[in-house]
């Protein structure tokens, strides 16, 4: 089969029958696709040369898990693809034994990068909760730092370019700190800032607010339609607020083509924050879109019902067995 894939195309030229790239986020149900990781408390209890024999040995792991994430996306005709930001876990230790040995690795990721690149698989990155760049604590800041830097390096050593395309996204963080936030944002190296995006939330940021912090950044916005809908609590995603904010989102991406937003639905109610196995219901703005990050429990089948439904909307006929979910 011929993915159905979005065209490189303006907004306005976009051809009939196109449909947005849904991404899978880090792992697959069926357990086909996992990591290995280790927690910082197991690791400090190590000599130096068990930290390296260990970390060596989940990072191998992880290589290859990696390598069968691309298999699965290419099987599936996925093309969009988010790391788990636990994919090398402790890289960032002042004992720099993990950062050391991805280094030793560099020609191994490189050629990831590569395979990704010749999959047309887009490979993004969303760094865990602890990255708070808006925190009032200098410490805070300083570590949530160090920590996008070691993604940045890892996202250069798969040979990913310092662009949105390999995005790294991160929350707003602490409230009412826009100026803070903005301020560190400027000061940040270029292989962190040049891949930064900023996604809305359900407490601190809501997506207009966020949308000035990029704006005066100048970084891309995520738009999470179902943040959104929780903190203003709407009851539907065809709110008018909903395509308004998606439209200026856009707006902050220099490349629209690569506009990447969310989408999860909530689980026991419509404005639940928690996420739902399956994607039942869409915002109807986002067949606009080109990148859609599927955040749903059942990861993999939520994105074969998701294609499907929107095949069906679009009158496209397909025959079941041509998904391999």
């Amino acid at each position: 089969m011929t993915a159905i894939q979005f065209q490189n195309l303006p907004h306005t030229q976009r051809q009939k029958g196109t449909l947005p790239h849904l991404g899978l986020v880090c792992i697959t149900i069926d357990k086909q696709v996992r990591f290995r990781t280790m927690t910082r408390t197991r690791y400090l209890k190590l000599t130096l040369e068990q930290r390296e024999t260990a970390l060596r040995e989940l990072y191998e792991h992880n290589l290859q898990r990696l390598h069968d994430a691309l298999s699965f996306c290419q099987e599936n005709q996925i093309q969009l693809y988010r790391m788990s930001s636990a994919l090398f876990p402790l890289s960032d230790m002042e004992d720099e034994i993990g950062a050391n040995i991805l280094e030793e690795m560099s020609d191994r990721l490189a050629k990831i990068g590569e395979r990704a690149k010749a999959l047309n698989i887009r490979m993004v990155l969303h760094p865990d909760q602890y990255v708070v760049l808006s925190s009032d604590s200098p410490e805070i800041v300083k570590t949530s730092i160090k920590i996008l830097e070691r993604h940045a390096r890892t996202l250069d050593l798969l040979g990913l370019p310092q662009s949105p395309w390999s995005l790294m996204n991160i929350h707003g963080g602490k409230s009412q700190r826009t100026e803070q936030l903005v301020k560190v944002i400027s000061e940040l190296p270029e292989a962190i800032k040049s891949r930064l995006t900023l996604e809305n939330d359900e407490y601190a940021y809501s997506a207009s607010e966020l949308l000035a912090v990029c704006q005066q950044a100048g970084i891309p916005m995520v738009f999470d339609a179902h943040h959104h809908i929780c903190h203003e609590n709407l009851d539907s995603y065809d709110d008018p607020s909903v395509a308004s904010m998606l439209y200026a989102a856009r707006e902050t991406w220099v490349n629209p083509d690569w506009q990447l937003v969310h989408i999860s639905n909530g689980e026991e109610a419509f404005n639940d924050r928690k996420h739902s196995d399956m994607i039942t219901a869409m915002p109807s703005v986002y067949h606009e879109v080109p990148w859609i990050e599927v955040e749903a429990k059942h990861k993999e089948v939520a994105i074969a019902h998701l294609r499907s439904w929107w095949l069906m909307e679009s009158g496209v006929r397909i025959q079941e067995s041509e998904f391999r979910m």
